[in-house]
């Protein structure tokens, strides 16, 4: 039996990635700074913060059509994010999904450039890519998403996270609070944005604005911890990269601070707790609870 999961990120996967491609034919840029955009943003993945944003807009009771803009702008803010990662001068890697990083085929400062560039076009499809027949104050909401992209991508979120994480690489004594913190902005920050996004677009209330961005970030933090699991039991072939490989690293982890055991228990917990703040926000869930679970049964 196919579960309605399954459908749905395949035709979101289809639908995010034609949509992504005809906003970078509509690029009036150098052609060698779009190819080197475009080198990245096409290069596989779930599109799962995409899919976020259109599973909300799908549980207020709308059409997730209205949400590709947004989508596609998150998925260029996260593109843009692993491009910068993989340069030499932060985490030096050749490879990203078994194809060579950006630097490594356009050179470091194309990279630079093509994540730059993804990075603030997101922006510009959100103002120029928005459903405004759909809201009664549409310039009133896109200055709101923004706003809120500036602040969980920027350095009060993502930037902010990543930064904590360089300044806790090789600190054995790095405590939980401080990993929570790491994390939370680092990983859960941009989900939380596109569950947000999706809340904007599809007319949530406040009540559910804030019950769905509580259920967004403890899903983010699971997702993280169960990626710690993963580097430690996880199968090779799936993961794409050698088991151990944080611990190998010194790398502090959920795993390494709990032990696999507490680290699953902790696990389990943010699981229940994104449930129960999906409960509070009384939305067409079915959807959203495959998606959790999809999330955090991942074997990769």
């Amino acid at each position: 039996m196919i579960k309605q999961i399954d459908t749905f990120l395949k035709e979101n996967q289809a639908h995010i990635e034609s949509y992504l491609q005809q906003y970078l034919s509509n690029i009036e840029a150098p052609p060698q700074l779009v190819k080197a955009m475009e080198y990245s943003l096409m290069a596989g993945g779930k599109r799962i913060r995409p899919a976020f944003v259109l599973a909300i807009i799908d549980a207020l009771g709308k059409k997730k059509s209205i949400g590709y803009g947004a989508a596609c702008a998150i998925e260029m803010i996260h593109t843009y994010s692993l491009i910068h990662d993989d340069l030499p001068a932060m985490d030096d890697d050749d490879y990203r999904r078994g194809k060579l990083t950006n630097h490594k085929v356009f050179g470091e400062a194309m990279a630079i450039l093509a994540g730059d560039a993804l990075l603030t076009h997101a922006f510009y499809l959100i103002t120029h890519d928005f459903p405004t027949k759909e809201h009664q104050n549409p310039a009133a909401i896109q200055v709101q998403m923004i706003q809120e992209l500036s602040k969980y991508a920027g350095p009060m979120g993502m930037v902010g996270g990543q930064v904590l994480d360089m300044q806790g690489e090789n600190n054995p004594a790095l405590s939980l609070e401080e990993l929570y913190k790491i994390h939370q902005h680092k990983t859960a920050d941009l989900l939380t944005c596109s569950v947000r996004f999706g809340c904007y677009l599809g007319g949530a209330s406040s009540k559910q604005l804030d019950a769905l961005s509580e259920y967004a970030k403890h899903i983010g933090l699971a997702f993280q911890i169960q990626d710690d699991i993963l580097d430690e039991v996880g199968d090779e072939q799936k993961l794409g990269k050698k088991v151990g490989s944080d611990r190998d690293n010194e790398k502090t982890t959920f795993v390494s601070l709990l032990g696999i055991e507490q680290a699953t228990k902790k696990l389990e917990e943010h699981v229940a707790l994104s449930k129960q703040a999906l409960d509070q926000a009384q939305v067409k869930d079915s959807l959203l609870v495959e998606l959790t679970d999809f999330m955090i049964q991942r074997d990769h």
